[in-house]
């Protein structure tokens, strides 16, 4: 015979409401009368009807996060500090069931995923990485989340641009990263070294993230007088090329700006995967780094340090920003003022950069 939260209630001599209170983790309970319902929930083995809950309360116990690609470490890092917030052994009581959810990038997916989350009631969803640039996506999205908070979920984006819902007066709950800052400091980083060639491996085109570090990047040659229009940045369209986010993009895009034979001294990528790609290609080609290209990625990935040389990077606190998205979506703490909040970034300086061979810049 199945055990019931009165039979739990019994075993602990309180109520079936203190049970219930407990195992919901959404009021306040004294630490020894926690401690009496979860060893008898653990003696009696009881099993919460999760489908039952979920019918009677606005929403269940699972909470959805969307990445671009679970196996990219950017994403890695992000989910699973978010889940050692929100999960069932995070320090605050009422952990929830985190499901990721890989859209592999994929714009379909990712609505697919908003309404099968919807669906299943889930407590919180947290959008993370960039968004679509397009306004049919967009428009989608918007109306998905709306749907969503609408029935009591709580929606955090972490690392996408704001985004407001229908008849609300400001944003979503938002971490957004300073991607075009950090791009700029980046360039600035490599012409304050003399290099003026520099070529650029981005992402795709149509994803936030590429064009708000691509416009970093451009406005670092623009303040030193190397924009469109002008002498110096004529040909700055040839030093850009567009790939994907990972090893295989970098290494061909790299042979692209070879071939080109445009004389770059440095290559920016668009993350360090890509610059991993970028730092193969080069040696292919008989290249030395920086010797005689100097290599930048962004995001600060666990490898960068690693490499050889050490990676001039970009730093991002992923990790930081996954837990204050975990905490934000259980509603642990307040969200930020006005509801965006700017997740800032920090130049690493390392060996991969230098100044250009003498006569090359």
């Amino acid at each position: 015979m199945a055990v019931t939260l009165a039979d739990v209630a019994a075993r602990a001599g309180v109520s079936s409401a203190t049970v219930s209170r407990v195992l919901n983790g959404n009021y306040p309970v004294a630490g020894s009368t926690r401690e009496r319902v979860q060893r008898a929930v653990a003696e009696l083995d009881y099993v919460v009807n999760g489908q039952a809950r979920a019918l009677a309360a606005a929403t269940s116990d699972l909470v959805g996060v969307l990445v671009n690609d679970v196996a990219d470490p950017f994403f890695g890092l992000i989910a699973s500090a978010l889940q050692a917030e929100v999960g069932v052994g995070a320090a605050e009581p009422g952990g929830k069931l985190t499901v990721v959810c890989n859209t592999g990038g994929s714009p379909e997916a990712e609505l697919t995923y908003l309404t099968l989350l919807e669906r299943q009631r889930a407590a919180g969803v947290v959008l993370t990485g960039g968004a679509v640039d397009s306004p049919a996506h967009s428009e989608a999205v918007t109306a998905r989340l709306a749907r969503l908070a609408a029935s009591g979920t709580r929606i955090v984006l972490c690392g996408r641009p704001p985004l407001t819902l229908p008849g609300d007066s400001g944003p979503l709950t938002t971490l957004a990263f300073d991607n075009h800052g950090g791009a700029r400091r980046l360039t600035e980083h490599l012409l304050s070294l003399g290099h003026r060639r520099i070529g650029y491996v981005t992402g795709p085109a149509e994803r936030s993230t590429t064009g708000h570090r691509l416009a970093g990047h451009r406005a670092a040659l623009e303040g030193h007088g190397m924009g469109p229009g002008t002498e110096a940045g004529a040909d700055a369209d040839q030093l850009i090329v567009h790939g994907g986010y990972d090893r295989d993009a970098g290494f061909d895009a790299t042979l692209e700006l070879l071939r080109r034979d445009l004389g770059v001294t440095a290559i920016v990528a668009a993350n360090d995967t890509v610059a991993l790609g970028v730092c193969a290609a080069l040696r292919d080609r008989g290249l030395s780094i920086p010797g005689d290209v100097s290599v930048a990625g962004f995001d600060d990935l666990p490898f960068s340090a690693d490499a050889s040389p050490a990676l001039t990077t970009v730093r991002i606190p992923l990790q930081e920003a996954g837990a204050r998205a975990g905490r934000l979506v259980m509603g642990r703490i307040t969200p930020p003022p006005g509801g965006v909040a700017t997740i800032t970034t920090e130049l690493m300086v390392r060996g991969s950069t230098a100044p250009p061979a003498t006569g090359r810049s």
